[in-house]
């Protein structure tokens, strides 16, 4: 009968709704892993702290230790996102898509934290941590939040979390006190019975996206005992802003026999750019000094489907490395959409099917708990003002008088296209998608 309870709210879960629209410079993204009771057990003995009858612990129970950013984590992550990206193409790749791989590794690995045994394991074989101690995931991922925000004046870059308890629920306090501890996160006890519980959590996830995703937890079903959120919120001004005046409607082509007319932004620059027989990219930077960038990848015609099968973190390091700085024109869509999914089954398809299952094993967390349900919320708009640039990353890249100067490109971003914001200094992508329709 239980298991029957958890397949039904699974069920009710397993729902994927999202929306798209159009125009201007923000890029922020809120992602939520909700567990509930697989059994349908609300109370844990033995050396677990419950949240529902004593105050939160306020002193830590771990040692103290300095958070250190390893490469690993952030090369994982990475390719965490990419691979994810491949499964949510797979089947929308006929419409936008919008998502930030770190979003959801931050939420997920502030799960991680609480899973064990096989479910650890396929948590681990997804998001790409296999030999990673937990120390070394959670000490990572403390020393890149804190590398990412606030990289520039112009620039903006929060990275919140917060767990929201079933006050009738226990949880072990070692779990908590890691994501306190590491992850900054929020910790709080509702009463989840209570029908403004979920409006309470959705008041932070709004707070904390500055009023642009109002809304991630839905009505709490009754099986429902914790959420885990993550929100990132971002804004750019560009390095070098387009000229509005310069703006005017051309055409968009959204398939071979479909087009529409549409606003488009022009500039004529020095760009870090690259272009090779599948593509042409470009860097455009954001704030004084070009830490974060906007890249636009616009496959050749006819050469969209190679793009995506090539896609992959292997290649997108590599071609991170094989931009120049280049005289150019580049001609770019203003838009602005929402997007909104359901991660259930491209995780499934990732190898962590198991933490959504009757045999999800998250007793470093409590007892008798699986996922329900990791849903992914994201916002962008991209116009004159912000969304644009060369990029900082020009280390290492100098023009010297004994190289032959390459003839003035021309990018005009007239078919679907694939971009991404990317943080420079650590390599980290914080969003990316597949515009096949700006609106």
């Amino acid at each position: 009968m239980h298991r029957q309870k958890f397949n039904t709210a699974k069920e009710n879960f397993l729902q994927r709704r999202y929306g798209v629209r159009l125009g201007r410079r923000y890029v922020l993204a809120a992602a939520g892993v909700m567990l509930m009771g697989v059994l349908g057990c609300s109370q844990v003995n033995g050396s677990t702290s419950a949240l529902a009858k004593s105050p939160l612990p306020t002193e830590s129970p771990l040692p103290k230790k300095t958070a250190t950013l390893d490469t690993k984590v952030v090369a994982a992550n990475t390719k965490f996102g990419f691979k994810l990206f491949s499964e949510i193409f797979k089947k929308d790749s006929k419409d936008n898509i919008f998502v930030s791989p770190s979003s959801v590794a931050i939420a997920l690995a502030m799960t991680y934290n609480g899973a064990s045994g096989s479910t650890q394991q396929g948590m681990a074989k997804a998001l790409e941590l296999q030999g990673m101690s937990l120390e070394e995931i959670n000490s990572s991922n403390a020393a890149l939040k804190a590398l990412l925000e606030n990289p520039d004046p112009k620039v903006q870059l929060t990275i919140a979390n917060s767990l929201w308890a079933n006050k009738n629920t226990s949880f072990k306090s070692e779990f908590i006190q890691r994501n306190r501890d590491f992850y900054k996160a929020k910790v709080t006890n509702l009463d989840f019975k209570d029908s403004r519980s979920s409006g309470v959590i959705n008041t932070w996830v709004n707070e904390n996206t500055r009023g642009k995703i109002n809304k991630i937890v839905e009505a709490i079903e009754p099986s429902q005992v914790l959420f885990l959120i993550n929100a990132i919120y971002f804004k750019g001004n560009w390095k070098s802003e387009f000229d509005k005046n310069q703006t005017a409607e051309y055409p968009f082509y959204i398939a071979s026999d479909k087009q529409k007319q549409h606003p488009m932004m022009s500039q004529t620059g020095d760009y870090r750019y690259l272009e090779n027989e599948q593509f042409q990219a470009v860097n455009l930077p954001y704030g004084k000094d070009g830490k974060i960038s906007f890249y636009v990848f616009l496959p050749k015609q006819n050469n969209s489907e190679a793009f995506y099968q090539n896609l992959n973190s292997e290649n997108w390091e590599k071609w991170m490395a094989q931009f120049s700085k280049q005289e150019g024109f580049v001609r770019l869509p203003r838009f602005k959409m929402n997007y909104d999914i359901t991660l259930n089954d491209a995780l499934s398809s990732l190898g962590m099917g198991e933490a959504f299952s009757a045999r999800a094993n998250f007793s470093a967390m409590g007892k008798n708990l699986a996922m329900s349900q990791v849903k992914h919320k994201t916002f962008i708009e991209v116009n004159e003002e912000g969304t644009e640039a060369t990029a900082a990353t020009s280390v290492g890249i100098v023009a010297t008088s004994a190289v032959e100067k390459p003839k003035p490109f021309r990018m005009i971003v007239d078919r679907p296209f694939f971009c991404a914001v990317r943080d420079n200094q650590t390599g980290s992508v914080l969003f990316m998608g597949s515009i096949v329709e700006p609106q």
